[in-house]
């Protein structure tokens, strides 16, 4: 089993009490992380066989493929539903205005995947599925989201690429300080 992102593992402390989505959770490596430091998870791809990898104890898996027909039409969350998202290595960008409506009030999202310039090291190659440089700020700034902390630039571990990554809160006041101690 792959470890979880140096970057959600940072970060998850800060997910206030409540239910956690791990969107595109692959096998479950942020999930079975999450769920360890006690919070309910649903976790949600399109391929069955990683979601069966993904099941365990605190652990909800869910089959869906967003992208299909009606790209962020068909998104099955209410809104202000999860105390956090954590999103790895998967970029749709007609996907933004759910994923963030679905943040709870002071919930935290955790967001990584490539970037531009990933190309030189392998896949994914297409811009499509690369952030361009700036973008997760830009979607921070769109939705009004406190940025707490945001990296863009290349990384050697696990294997060397170029990524983008964000934590951010939903919030309409700005957080004490103690409240968002940085480990």
């Amino acid at each position: 089993m792959e470890r979880a992102s140096a970057w959600v593992a940072r970060f998850a402390h800060l997910i206030p009490p409540g239910e956690v989505l791990d969107l595109a959770c692959g096998a479950g490596r942020h999930s079975r992380l999450l769920a360890g430091q006690g919070y309910s998870v649903l976790a949600v791809d399109r391929n069955a066989e990683s979601l069966a990898l993904a099941a365990g104890a605190g652990i909800q898996t869910q089959q869906a493929d967003l992208e299909a027909d009606n790209p962020g039409q068909d998104w099955p969350f209410a809104d202000e539903r999860f105390a956090g998202i954590v999103v790895v290595n998967y970029l749709h960008r007609p996907l933004w205005a759910a994923l963030i409506g679905s943040l709870a009030l002071n919930g935290i999202l955790i967001y990584e995947t490539f970037a531009l310039g990933n190309e030189q090291f392998g896949k994914p190659s297409n811009p499509d599925f690369l952030l361009r440089h700036g973008e997760l700020l830009e979607i921070a700034r769109e939705h009004d989201l406190q940025v707490i902390a945001y990296e863009d630039g290349y990384v050697n571990d696990p294997k060397p690429a170029m990524v983008q990554r964000i934590c951010v809160i939903k919030s309409r006041l700005r957080p004490a300080p103690e409240n968002l101690r940085l480990i």
